[in-house]
């Protein structure tokens, strides 16, 4: 007989990969998981796939989601949903700081304001950041604002374990490096290119391990709590020295 006190659960971008991965395991742990993401068709197949409770909106629409968390009673929160783009910030645009601070950052920080208050209630839950090493490290290739944003995350997770010390809440941040998922795909705009640029040659991880990642500090004994997890695949490293040389002619 299990003795996890956790009965529900919601999951932001529920509706493909590392989200969707999550929502089918914690159902299997017994939990009713409340899905969230923008495509209600894929929502929908999740739904009849795991068993979930389907809700398509944005997380960035503080509105519906604040209508949300008045509907529901939150013991597991799980804030994946994410934006990257291609580029630095040298030649981003306006709309695309906006995009990923308002999906990566600034949603993350609503829905912990909204969901938090009810656990410390009960005095029961769990709060899960779904970051990335690159909130971690910083190299070559990433763009400026997704690693400012992952970072932002970051400092929430570690902020909020001080914000709730001395209650039953706990804490996790789950930080992936590379996971074969659909947003590379995204990104340059072409799913076979994306696979075969980024993983037909890798051993990358899969949304599967990061769920499994997400079930292990979730299910952990309460005494326990996994306050960070960084995985990579095996073959990746973070880190690394670049110097670039002398332009000629240069003083």
């Amino acid at each position: 007989m299990s003795t996890q006190p956790y009965r529900t659960a919601l999951v932001t971008g529920a509706s493909s990969g590392i989200g969707a991965a999550i929502v089918g395991r914690l159902q299997q742990a017994g939990i009713t998981v409340h899905a969230v993401a923008r495509d209600k068709d894929r929502l929908a197949r999740l739904a009849e796939d795991t068993g979930c409770v389907p809700h398509a909106l944005s997380v960035a629409d503080h509105a519906a989601i604040a209508a949300l968390a008045e509907e529901i009673e939150i013991d597991i929160l799980v804030n994946n949903a994410g934006q990257s783009r291609t580029g630095n910030i040298t030649n981003t645009t306006p709309d695309d700081i906006d995009a990923l601070i308002d999906v990566n950052l600034r949603a993350v920080l609503h829905l912990t304001n909204l969901i938090v208050p009810g656990m410390v209630r009960r005095d029961r839950g769990h709060v899960v950041n779904i970051s990335s090493i690159a909130g971690h490290y910083a190299f070559a290739g990433g763009n400026t604002v997704y690693h400012a944003t992952k970072a932002g995350v970051h400092s929430l997770s570690q902020q909020l374990r001080c914000d709730l010390y001395g209650s039953h809440i706990r804490v996790t941040e789950i930080s992936p490096a590379r996971v074969e998922t659909e947003v590379f795909g995204r990104l340059i705009g072409d799913m076979a290119e994306a696979k075969r640029r980024f993983f037909d040659e890798y051993d990358s991880l899969l949304p599967a391990d990061i769920a499994d990642s997400v079930a292990f500090a979730v299910l952990a004994p309460q005494r326990m709590n996994v306050s960070f997890m960084e995985v990579l695949p095996t073959m990746q490293v973070v880190g690394g020295l670049n110097f670039a040389k002398k332009t000629p002619g240069a003083a």
